[in-house]
């Protein structure tokens, strides 16, 4: 039976961090999780996307629990087992960061959602800001007693494990690396900036730098979810609304999803045969596990509370997927702004703060006026 009052909250900030926060989804689906999904977003996610976000929440749009939930930042994770024991845990739980394990990693933490505590936190970032310029540091230096008050509230280094870390004890990677629960894929290369092959089930070598190991597993994984669970959805998007416009956000250069299995492939009418849009491969690369909510022709549109419909042009960020028999790349597609849709966006409230408008970005500029 499904828990109503506690969820796991992740966040969607533009179309392409969508991508995480579907495979996000379904993993914890694979993993058979009684808590909801809830995913966050911003104005910057297309129309396009909001109904497939509304879909991996399972509720048909944003709800905000009132108990304990899990957060999810948008560095991305993988869920590997079911967490819903994590709902056991009090507020602030999280796992030691890598880099400096008294301060915690707030990919993952637990936490009770309370107006009280949001009033003082926005309180203490305007006093005291964060250290780190993120939410991290800001979170850290709030809940300052972590490293000491109770190690009830330190989570097993599996529940957020960063992939891309190089680890120095390899024995202990060895030891509890099967083990993890959570993978963190922090830093600023994700899954989707490699491109990766049905076919063999693996990420390109070579598409971002040589790849550890370690961390080509857990691509793999991400991967494996993403062709075989969240690739037909947007299939069925199109087949049900053949108006989207092609050109809009999500450009398909192939003609539907290619199988991952040699055999299913072999069996059709040629051996580089693709199946038609929306049309399952004989074999899904996805994980065993509980599938997505079958979209209801008369259910009504999502609904997403407390966010304005989608600009008519102004994503600073779309997605391009680009398919073929051999290869699956998910690119970024940076849109620019006229000087006008720039001032409106600002007027609007909608600023790209880890963007174009940062504080660094900002302080170029006027640098280069002063010169």
């Amino acid at each position: 039976m499904p828990v109503s009052d506690q969820a796991f909250v992740t966040l969607a900030t533009n179309d392409v961090y969508c991508q995480g926060a579907l495979v996000l989804g379904q993993s914890l689906r694979n993993h058979r999780a009684t808590r909801m999904l809830v995913v966050l977003i911003t104005p910057q996610v297309s129309g396009l996307l909001r109904p497939l976000c509304g879909r991996a929440s399972g509720v048909g749009g944003l709800m905000y629990s009132q108990e304990s939930s899990i957060e999810g930042r948008k560095d991305l994770q993988k869920v590997l087992s079911n967490i819903d024991e994590l709902f056991d845990r009090s507020e602030l739980s999280a796992a030691p960061d890598p880099g400096w394990p008294d301060c915690f990693n707030s990919g993952v933490f637990v936490f009770q959602p309370s107006l009280d505590t949001h009033r003082l936190l926005l309180q203490h970032a305007s006093d005291h800001g964060s250290f780190d310029g993120a939410d991290q540091g800001l979170l850290n230096s709030f809940f300052s007693s972590w490293p000491t008050a109770d190690i009830r509230k330190h989570l097993p280094f599996t529940y957020n494990l960063s992939s891309n870390t190089a680890y120095t004890y390899s024995p202990a990677f060895r030891q509890f690396g099967s083990s993890v629960k959570v993978v963190h894929f922090l830093g600023s290369t994700k899954p989707w900036n490699y491109k990766y092959n049905p076919q063999t089930g693996s990420v390109l070598d070579g598409s971002c730098g040589p790849v550890p190991q370690h961390e080509a597993s857990f691509l793999n994984l991400w991967w494996g979810v993403y062709h075989g669970s969240i690739l037909p959805l947007y299939g069925s998007i199109r087949h049900q609304d053949p108006h989207v416009p092609p050109g809009r956000t999500a450009h398909l250069s192939g003609v539907g999803e290619p199988c991952a299995d040699p055999a299913a492939r072999a069996e059709g009418p040629g051996a580089d045969s693709v199946p038609a849009v929306g049309e399952p491969c004989a074999k899904s690369a996805a994980e065993p596990g509980q599938a997505w909510p079958a979209a209801d022709p008369s259910e009504p549109p999502v609904a997403v509370a407390g966010t304005p419909p989608s600009p008519e042009r102004g994503h600073s960020e779309e997605v391009d997927l680009a398919i073929s028999v051999a290869e699956i790349s998910i690119e970024e597609k940076v849109v620019e702004l006229s000087s006008e849709e720039q001032r409106r966006t600002w007027e609007e409230g909608r600023i790209d703060y880890m963007g174009k408008d940062a504080f660094a970005r900002i302080q170029e500029k006027l640098d280069r006026f002063l010169q």
